[in-house]
């Protein structure tokens, strides 16, 4: 039996209990609804009304912090508030935004684009009230370095009421569950996602590469390894330059595939507004659209996941409700600007031309791809380097969110943390060179599960962080 496949029937069992009960679904309306999603829907759409609409109210104030025109850039910490803005948007933006939308308006129709917006806007809520507590309860290591993150605020809220056992537990049970999703879908799916796209663009089957995913897999290794091995200060300085020219490479790419069917662009807007509040469409009608749009916005930009607020706890202020605000502008940019592009480059190209029939049943990101090409013979390499440099930035942003993990359970040690960043570049080689669908189904499942304590969280901190929220905007 090949490594595949002992792992394989290890794991198999377990991922399949584990993802049935993560992602179970409740039958409404003709339409299976997982119960994950409404959980992320209903906290985001409070949150939205709790905080009086914060995403609309704190978005120009977000856009001045990043740009330095308030008194925010000092204070405990280690990177500045766009250092850390650009490490958790490398986390979220990967190629779930290339091909992900693309596999979305297959089932859902075009109006799933226009829910896909709805669910980034009421998304931003959640990650202002995670990230601002991800700052409020960090902590502030002797070497000058700082962890935080769902475990630290988990642990305090039961702590400081008498309930140590309930918070450890809690604190410890999101940790474990952080580190086995960092090594999935955080390392093993990017490094796989890199190696296909590499392998594409070089030539298929008669790449350099073809067949030697371990080749591509230690190349890879030591350039992740390079960066996450100087630590947080590190992966901001490279998120930080790699993040815009990413997402400009791509915005630019889409933008000019979607002017070059700009005699569709009224027509494909249209069509997906119509879509939206449609009852009777093929695809499902207005129920299964939004179903589609809000579940792949969510898994998209991570919001009640958590995961973001370990990155934006390492920033430099004194000010939690500030990193809160900027916060705000990862949903914005990662769901609502970059989603929304790939969507119009689907409805003005695919739509018109026939592509979504003919890739019928093909992963998302090859229609993508299809699109692309479909005016410009070589743009599909510009895509397919957009998708190898999205796979990496996500991979060294959730590195360090591993590391976090792992430290909160082991310590803060040189010598553990080593070993982490070691184990993490080796499963990056694992990732490229064998087909591991059920590991990656269960670290899935444990990324998703743990949005459920830390919402709860959320949920029980609101009032605190509604009264912080007003202090600031007084005393600014």
């Amino acid at each position: 039996m090949s490594l595949d496949q002992q792992i394989e029937a290890f794991f198999s069992p377990v991922a399949e209990k584990l993802s049935t009960l993560v992602f179970y679904h409740w039958h409404f309306m003709g339409h299976d609804v997982p119960l994950i999603v409404l959980w992320f829907a209903i906290a985001a759409c409070l949150f939205t009304v709790y905080f009086g609409f914060i995403n609309l109210r704190g978005f120009t104030r977000a856009l001045d912090i990043i740009r330095g025109k308030t008194r925010h850039g000092g204070g405990s910490g280690e990177i500045s508030h766009f250092q850390a803005l650009s490490t958790a948007i490398s986390g979220t933006v990967g190629v779930g935004n290339i091909g992900g939308v693309a596999v979305a308006i297959g089932v859902g129709g075009p109006g799933a684009a226009f829910w896909l917006v709805v669910a980034g806007f009421l998304a931003m809520s959640t990650k202002f009230v995670e990230c601002t507590l991800g700052v409020k309860y960090r902590k502030l290591n002797t070497d000058g370095s700082v962890s935080g993150g769902p475990m630290h605020y988990l642990e305090h809220y039961f702590v400081s009421r008498n309930r140590p056992l309930i918070g450890k537990s809690l604190g410890g049970f999101y940790a474990l569950a952080l580190v086995i999703g960092c090594l999935g879908i955080g390392n093993m799916f990017q490094s796989n996602q890199a190696y296909a796209q590499i392998v594409n663009i070089t030539g298929g089957t008669d790449s350099l590469f073809a067949e030697r995913g371990w080749l591509f897999g230690v190349l890879l290794a030591l350039v992740v390894g390079a960066v996450i091995i100087g630590g947080i200060r590190s992966i901001a300085r490279v998120a930080a330059k790699l993040v815009p020219f990413m997402a400009i490479i791509y915005c630019v790419s889409a933008t000019f595939i979607i002017a070059f069917s700009a005699e569709h662009l009224l027509g494909a807007i249209k069509l997906i507004f119509t879509s939206a509040f449609s009852f009777d469409s093929v695809q499902g009608g207005m129920i299964g659209a939004i179903i589609i749009g809000f579940q792949r916005a969510l898994f998209s930009n991570e919001a009640g996941i958590g995961s973001a607020s370990i990155a934006h706890s390492a920033v430099k202020t004194n000010e939690p409700i500030s990193e809160g605000l900027v916060s705000l502008l990862e949903p914005f940019i990662d769901t609502i600007v970059i989603c929304t592009i790939t969507s119009l480059v689907i409805v003005t190209t695919a739509y018109p031309n026939g592509l979504m029939e003919s890739h019928l049943g093909h992963e998302g990101i090859e229609l993508t791809s299809a699109a692309f090409a479909h005016h410009i013979s070589w743009s599909p390499i510009l895509l397919g380097i957009a998708a190898l440099l999205f796979a990496f930035s996500t991979a060294i942003a959730w590195s360090y969110y591993g590391l976090k993990a792992w430290s909160y359970l082991v310590g803060e040690s040189a010598a553990s943390q080593l070993f982490f960043k070691g184990l993490f570049c080796s499963f990056i080689v694992l990732g490229c060179t064998v087909e591991l669908s059920s590991i990656l189904n269960f670290s899935d499942s444990m990324v998703y599960l743990i949005a459920v304590p830390n919402i709860i969280g959320l949920y029980l901190y609101a009032p605190e962080i509604k009264k912080d929220l007003a202090d600031y905007l007084q005393s600014y």
